[in-house]
């Protein structure tokens, strides 16, 4: 009896889990296992490493390159545009005036209609000019014949007037056409410029105020000029401009004379915008981007330059660089992004880039593209 009941409270003994039972026991095994791995952070990916601020100053200088090419986009889109508007609007004006003429060529027939019909005499081709559907009268413009020379002096001028309009309307229509376009191109590159400005300033975020501090010495040495305003992409600091212009005019001025009146013009133009800031698609007289302000010191001296830095290399004679005299426009980089006025000893004025203002610097310090001697 008692072995009885202790056999009755024995364990039952655990047989091993075999087949899809042992699999299914290793899944779980293997799945909690991981989980604690995860949990403990042993098996997570490593975190890809932060930029140095070598590189998020390398891409700063490349977004900035980027926006100042998008800006001389910018400034082509944007003088198309203006002829494109300035097209629309003459044509429109055209089309007024040949509006009121033919008015007056059919109040002068009306006169005339309205004469004979009180006489009993109204010409058929008189009531074609005044029918309400002008393309039937058209059509029929052989009854012209019957008219007096008077009648159908006026019946031909309301012809060619009904004809010159329907021109310009086309014409007109083509050109708002072409505004359009030219507008979205507008904002394409408008959209592109202030997308680069501002990841340049996100990065610029980035870096300690120490590496920020480095990196405007850095930006100013290579642009030769006294330490920029803050990166902002837009305006400088009027303080800080007032301190960069103070630094750059206490440089000497270039010994070497210019060519010619005009030229010696447009480089005072220069040295008198020292100082103020680069404001992308600016010419003057408060702010200026590259080819804005060597368009406006040429203006100065009565010289009418082209908008881009692209347009204006063409808008003279090349010379070579051991040719360079002051007045001429020198070019940097391939794609003829960025323009200088060059004032002799090697030095150019300039409007570098957001943030710093107008300066004298080195010639050498970009690729050099080329230089045109404007007058």
């Amino acid at each position: 009896m008692a072995a009885h009941r202790k056999s009755a409270h024995r364990k039952p003994k655990q047989r091993p889990f075999t087949g899809p039972a042992a699999r299914t026991a290793a899944t779980l095994a293997l799945a909690g296992a991981a989980t604690a791995t995860s949990a403990t952070g042993a098996g997570a990916a490593p975190a890809e490493p932060a930029p140095t601020a070598a590189q998020v100053r390398a891409k700063v200088d490349r977004l900035y390159h980027d926006a100042e090419v998008a800006t001389e986009k910018y400034n082509g889109a944007k003088e198309k545009e203006a002829a494109a508007t300035k097209a629309v609007d003459a044509l429109a004006d055209e089309a007024a005036r040949r509006t009121d003429r033919l008015n007056t060529a059919r109040h002068t027939l009306g006169s005339m209609a309205t004469a004979q019909y009180r006489t009993g005499t109204l010409d058929p081709a008189v009531q074609l000019a005044l029918s309400s559907d002008p393309d039937s009268y058209l059509e029929r413009a052989a009854h012209l014949d019957r008219a007096g020379d008077r009648q159908a002096s006026l019946l031909s001028n309301i012809r060619r007037q009904l004809s010159g309009i329907a021109r310009v309307k086309a014409r007109a229509d083509q050109e708002t056409e072409a505004l359009a376009a030219r507008r979205a191109e507008l904002d394409k590159h408008r959209t592109a410029i202030r997308t680069k400005l501002a990841d340049a300033r996100t990065l610029l975020a980035t870096l300690t105020a120490a590496e920020r501090a480095a990196y405007e010495r850095s930006a100013d040495a290579a642009h030769g000029g006294s330490p920029a305003t803050s990166a902002d992409g837009s305006t400088a600091r009027p303080d800080r401009a007032v301190t960069g212009a103070h630094a750059d005019r206490s440089a000497p001025r270039a010994s070497v004379a210019a060519p010619n009146s005009r030229a010696a013009r447009a480089v005072s133009f220069a040295h008198g915008a020292i100082g103020k800031p680069y404001v992308w698609g600016a010419t003057g007289p408060n702010a200026f981007d590259c080819s804005g302000l060597t368009q406006a010191a040429w203006k100065a001296a009565g010289v009418s330059l082209p908008r881009t830095t692209y347009t204006q290399i063409n808008a003279g004679q090349r010379v070579s660089r051991s040719e360079l005299a002051p007045g001429d426009l020198v070019f940097f980089y391939s794609g003829i992004s960025h323009v200088g006025l060059y004032i002799g000893g090697g030095q150019m004025i300039h409007a570098p880039r957001p943030g710093a203002p107008v300066r004298i610097a080195p010639v050498s310090q970009m690729p050099f593209a080329g230089a045109t001697r404007v007058a």
